[in-house]
Parts: C-alpha cells; structure tokens; sequence
C-alpha cells in the first residue's frame, strides 16, 4: 500500500483564513497536512485535534519602512529557515495558502524549494501579502470575481470561498426555538464586533417584541455582554454549528467578512451588513457592495446606522416575507457549492 503524499497548509489568525483552509483540507484525504499556524492565534484551538500544527514567529507587514517592519525583517529569515526544515522533514508535495503574514515565509521556502503554492484570496481587494507574492504562486483562486483585475500577469481562477461540509447538509439545531418563530442571527466575525453588539441591544427589544428570537454570537471581547437579557435573546461568545444556525435563520446582521459572506450565500440568508470599517483598504465595504448589487443585502456604514435605523430596517423586513424570499433567493446566486473540491483539485494537479 503506498504512502499518502505530504501536503502543508498555511492559515492563521482569524476565522477568515481558517475556516476556508478546513473546509479544503477535508477534500484531501489523499493527502496527508501538515498545518503551519503562528502561536496564540485561533488555529492553536481548532486544528491540532485534526492535524499535526507547527507555529512559527511572525506578523504582519507594513507598507512602509518603520520599527515594525524592522523587526519583521529580523523574524522573516528564522521563519523561512523553520518551514524549510519541516518541507524537508515531510517531503511536502504542495502548498496551500489563505494569505496573510502567515503566507510570506510558506511561499518563500517553497519557492527556495521548487514547491508549487496555491494561494486564495477571499476578500474583494486581495490583501498585501498576496499582492507581493502572487507571481510566486502557482495558481491564485479567488473569492470575488472583481479580484482578478489585480492578478493580470498570474494565473487566477475565480471559485468564490470554500465553506465546511456541514454547510451542503441540513443541520440539527440544538437551540430552542419555536417552529415558527422568526431567527435574527447577529454575526461580529470571529473576533466579535463591539459596535456591532452594542447598536443590536439597543435595538433588541422591537425585534423581540414582534415575535423574533435572537441568537448574538458576541466574540469574547464585550465587557457589556449580560447588559440585555430577555428569553427570546441568547448570546454565545462563539458557536461551532453556524451551518445549522445559517439553515434556520430568517436574517442575518453581520460584519462582511468574506467566509461570512460566503456562508450566508450558501445557506440562502437575507442580510444587513455593517463593514469592519478598520478593514485593511476598507477590503470588507467592496465584500458587502457584491451582495448589495445582487440585492442580497443591504449595507450601512458604522458611522451612518442608529439604533432607529436597525430597528426600523428589521422590523420592516419580519413585516415583508416577500422581500426576505426575494433576497434569499438573489444570495443563492452568488453561491459555488464546489468551491473546497475545486480548489483541492488544484492543489492535487500542481502537486503531481
């Protein structure tokens, strides 16, 4: 019986990079993963019980000289040095990237090696990282279809972002909500949305009062968490079955990150979103735009979205089932099923 070829895939940090990385990593069976994370980030909770991690010491890039970008320069070289050595360990036959930092010394060191890189893009405006190193890759896959303009020279293949198994399934939810009972599911991304929490409090009581359950998954950084309770309202720091809580949602209030937003195509969800407007070049605001054109959603800017106007927006939504199916049916439109097999399929064919 022969042996699995080796394969490493690089993702860190937020549920953004992961979640697409796990969704593809569960089409590899024919492979054997390595994972390469950074320390105390997200991947140091959900990969090491499904494959072997190895961290290394880096972070993020900046665009201009300054004190942080020296000492990514110090880091950089010992990072490199440190996912050679497990390339020669394992015999890697492919990479397979989501961006960010953790990218950088994974594309370095398989191309010292003479190993192909596939690499995806989620967001609509690719990040730096990407940019810098997309001519080293062997295939860019984006999430967006706008994205290709900034890939003129490489090969890139739009295939939108890979979500879970779980999500092409119906899933059991494990929560106690009336049959018929209208589901607003409030989405801050990964790491919680603190202005986003706080505008959906004080918001809550309207919604609740016309007969809607809330789920608020509120990251674990609001200090005002238990300020609103009420039977009809659950909060959770984090949920693991999104795909059950997206099946049986009537709408969604959410960042518009890109695994999100893909999320919410696949399962067919209404959305408001409300973009990180921190965002690296306001990436998250031409994420939304896409759903906004395919009227799949609505968008407010942070800084434009009272109380008053979430309230009002929500309300006359549970008020129009008409308007709810028209947005569910215009979200399943920019869904690709496929997305985690195509993208494997990829990485299969470069790895041979």
């Amino acid at each position: 019986m022969s042996k699995k070829p080796n394969i490493l895939i690089a993702a860190s940090g937020t549920g953004g990079h992961l979640f697409p990385a796990l969704a593809v990593a569960e089409e590899l069976t024919d492979y054997n993963i390595q994972w390469l994370g950074v320390p105390n980030r997200l991947e140091t909770k959900l990969v090491p019980a499904c494959y072997p991690l190895t961290t290394i010491s880096i972070e993020g890039m900046k665009k201009r000289l300054a004190l942080g970008t020296i000492g990514v320069s110090f880091r950089l070289p010992p990072a490199v040095t440190k996912v050679l050595s497990l390339m020669r360990k394992h015999q890697i036959k492919a990479v397979f990237t989501t961006g960010g930092y953790i990218s950088a010394p994974a594309i370095i060191a398989a191309r010292i090696r003479g190993i192909p890189v596939i690499i995806h893009e989620s967001n609509a405006i690719p990040g730096k990282v990407t940019r810098w190193f997309a001519s080293w890759c062997h295939t860019v896959a984006l999430g967006f279809p706008s994205a290709e303009q900034f890939f003129p020279r490489q090969r890139s293949i739009w295939v939108s972002t890979p979500v879970r198994k779980a999500f092409h399934s119906p899933q059991p939810l494990d929560l106690p909500i009336p049959e018929n009972a209208p589901l607003i599911v409030v989405l801050g991304g990964s790491q919680g949305a603190v202005a986003v929490n706080q505008l959906v409090r004080e918001s809550a009581k309207g919604w609740l009062d016309a007969g809607a359950v809330i789920v608020h998954l509120t990251g674990e950084r609001d200090r005002e968490v238990n300020s609103f309770q009420h039977p009809q309202y659950y909060t959770f720091p984090f949920y693991d079955n999104m795909a059950g809580l997206l099946q049986r949602a009537t709408l969604a209030i959410s960042r518009a990150g890109a695994g999100t937003l893909t999320e919410l195509a696949i399962t067919g969800t209404p959305s408001l979103l409300i973009p990180y407007p921190y965002a690296a070049e306001d990436h998250q605001a031409y994420n939304a735009q896409t759903f906004v054109d395919a009227g799949a959603a609505v968008c407010y800017r942070q800084a434009d979205l009272t109380p008053e106007l979430l309230k009002k927006t929500v309300r006359q939504w549970l008020a129009s089932p008409e308007t709810l199916n028209k947005m569910r049916e215009s979200a399943k439109t920019l869904a690709v099923k496929d997305s985690a097999g195509q993208i494997a399929e990829m990485i299969r064919q470069a790895a041979t």
